[in-house]
């Protein structure tokens, strides 16, 4: 009894840990002065952290197809959040992109891919992304953020569940981590660079090590994501990960010193409260 007890939390822990550090990532990337050198830092020392491992695992046969498209569905979505945060707070921008995501998610897994969820799971998914996106009210925010806030929680929640098909294809699921860092940071350095001139590698010298830091975070927190979509369900584990929603609203408040509303904070009850949902059995 004790081991599938066990196995049913692991996956929900380890997206619940993932989401909080993927808020520190995102608020490292917003903190920067040059938010396309920070991305590019981020991305490109993941890839560099990885590369020894990419020896050392089997190679992701059966998932060649599932990394591709990863790769450039990360691409997109790291543009448009990148465009995203260049024209609103984190307390603001960060609220729409993620509390539409799991929503999305949820669409494409269960429609699409046939997944299943149950009542209460979709309670709590659609609880968790109403709550985050309570965050955002009263808050101003253009609508050219708004437009790329949406446009990054479209390409967050194909790529959830393009890489939770790809890391249960792969031999095994270090493997497919390892392989879409090194090919995401190789592509979004690629991009980054063009579409700055090479402007972002004379700007990525005063970044580099809150970027290079970040790059670890982000090894860690998508990781872990990756882990847990391998053996659990993606619709709801992919709004789990949006309790980090928490974590963003306290560093926002702490360290970035924006405004926090009542509503965004009464939100956290609500994202509480989906989880709940979710994780009850």
């Amino acid at each position: 009894m004790t081991a599938p007890t066990t196995a049913a939390w692991l996956a929900p822990a380890m997206m619940i840990a993932s989401g909080s550090i993927h808020a520190v990532v995102n608020a490292i990337l917003k903190g920067g002065k040059d938010k396309l050198a920070g991305r590019a830092i981020i991305d490109g020392s993941s890839a560099l952290f990885v590369l020894p491992l990419c020896f050392f695992v089997p190679l992701p046969h059966g998932a060649w197809g599932w990394l591709a498209a990863s790769a450039v569905l990360h691409c997109f979505y790291l543009f448009a959040l990148v465009r995203a945060f260049q024209g609103a707070d984190l307390s603001a921008a960060y609220p729409v992109l993620r509390g539409s995501a799991p929503l999305l998610t949820a669409a494409l897994a269960i429609g699409v891919f046939g997944e299943a969820a149950s009542v209460r799971e979709l309670a709590g998914i659609a609880l968790i992304g109403g709550a985050v996106l309570v965050m955002v009210a009263g808050r101003h925010i253009g609508l050219g953020a708004v437009g790329w806030s949406l446009a990054t929680a479209v390409t967050i929640s194909a790529y959830t569940v393009v890489d939770a098909q790809g890391v249960r294809a792969a031999p095994e699921p270090l493997s497919y981590i390892a392989w879409v860092f090194l090919l995401m940071g190789i592509c979004v350095v690629a991009m980054f660079g063009t579409l700055s001139k090479g402007a972002i590698f004379a700007a990525a010298r005063s970044q580099w090590r809150a970027g290079a830091v970040a790059g670890a975070l982000s090894i860690a927190t998508y990781g872990l994501a990756l882990e847990a979509l391998a053996i659990g369900p993606t619709a709801p584990l992919a709004a789990l990960r949006e309790t980090g929603m928490v974590t963003a609203l306290l560093i926002s408040a702490v360290f970035l010193r924006e405004q926090v509303t009542w509503q965004r904070a009464a939100s956290v009850l609500g994202i509480f409260g989906g989880a709940v949902l979710i994780l009850t059995r």
